[in-house]
């Protein structure tokens, strides 16, 4: 076997069928040979490094991270599954959430829905479980409950051959076809091992290479790709890369999608293992960047909107205090939410709607007389930009 041979071997192999088609059968991780970690790789690790410690610290340094926690979820959420071609924007997710959804736009918003469900309970189970291959499935069965991609067996690796290609593609016209199920079954214990070896290979580049085999075998009928990019940010809070699910890398993958792809592919094809690697640490840098500067826009408008509430207020700020502290956990409210927060009377929680309005933090987006609600439109525009 030439250099060439071994370098390009070294993801796997492709292994024709007898069906007629070739399916990719991936070699264990980690790579041999190895990840070349040369000087650009050193810059690019160095980089995302600091930038994850950067947003890491600006998030914990606020009053109350979760608050802020909360929205991050929801964008990496959107951001995963619009590669997945759901339509559903972050302002559809929190009026679903808020029960205000047109019912035409309801499906593609509990898509991402799902995804939110799916990282609080993975976040959570992992106080008590290793991240291992029960996990996992017990991740998937929570994203498709109930939606689209309900009825392909939820919660279990598939049974059968899938493959990945143009919408209406057969198997022969595939773009990708993964391993077989007996071949995928070897692989997803490989991958499991990998997960919990303690080798020297820095965290970062461990987890790109999980995010990518992953992708490689695609265990699921349907969910690979969400599921794939899930097991990122469980990875990051594992390693204690991060204390709080703060990166939506999903945003980098959609910026650049076709790149993703063709890294993913490249790996099979030809073992280039170390493109895919400064793709997806690059991605690390950037988005750590700009998550670290929203935070910083957040807490600056935080503290303004504060202001001009006890400058408007006064003594009697209290209340509005209170509603303006809720509104970065649920930016959107009804007049009847407000009355249950403050105990106010439903003439003046209408009042403090009303005045919140007249300052511009409060927008009405029901067009309704009544049951009205509400977003904190300077917060969803931080997030939607």
């Amino acid at each position: 076997m030439t250099a060439h041979e071994n370098i390009a071997s070294r993801s796997g192999r492709y292994v024709s069928q007898p069906a007629g088609y070739q399916a990719f059968i991936p070699r264990p991780l980690p790579p041999v040979p190895s990840v070349r970690i040369d000087d650009r790789m050193l810059k690019y690790l160095s980089r995302a490094d600091r930038a994850l410690g950067r947003l890491d610290g600006s998030v914990s340094n606020l009053p109350n991270p979760d608050l802020f926690v909360f929205m991050y979820i929801r964008k990496e959420a959107v951001y995963s599954s619009q590669i997945e071609g759901t339509q559903a924007s972050l302002t559809d997710v929190l009026e679903l959430e808020a029960k205000v959804l047109e019912r035409a736009k309801a499906g593609d918003a509990a898509d991402v829905v799902n995804y939110v469900k799916a990282m609080d309970y993975g976040l959570k189970r992992l106080e008590t479980l290793p991240l291992s291959l029960r996990l996992i499935r017990e991740i998937h069965k929570i994203l498709l409950k109930g939606v689209r991609g309900g009825k392909m067996d939820p919660g279990e690796f598939r049974k059968s051959q899938n493959w990945v290609g143009p919408q209406g593609c057969s198997l022969m016209g595939a773009t990708y076809v993964p391993p077989p199920v007996h071949e995928m079954k070897l692989a997803l214990n490989d991958f499991e091992t990998f997960l919990h070896l303690d080798s020297t290979l820095p965290p970062l580049i461990k987890i790109g290479l999980a995010h990518c085999q992953f992708e490689t075998i695609h265990p699921f009928i349907d969910g690979n790709g969400r599921i794939g990019r899930l097991l990122i940010t469980f990875l990051l809070c594992r390693e204690d890369i991060l204390s709080q699910p703060l990166l939506y890398l999903s945003h980098h993958f959609k910026k650049h999608r076709s790149q993703y792809y063709e890294k993913l592919q490249a790996v099979r094809d030809d073992g280039e293992w170390e493109g895919w690697i400064l793709f997806f640490l690059q991605g690390v840098y950037e988005v750590s960047r700009d998550a670290a500067e929203t935070a910083r826009r957040i807490l600056s408008m935080r503290e303004k909107h504060r202001e001009e509430i006890i400058k408007n207020f006064g003594s009697r700020s209290g209340n509005a205090v209170k509603l303006l502290e809720h509104l970065y956990w649920s930016p959107i409210i009804s007049i009847a939410f407000v009355r249950k927060l403050t105990g106010l009377a439903y003439g003046n929680a209408n009042n403090l709607v009303g005045r919140f309005e007249k300052m511009g933090f409060l927008t009405e987006i029901t067009g309704r007389k009544r049951n009205r609600k509400y977003s904190y439109k300077p917060y969803l525009e931080i997030f939607n930009n």
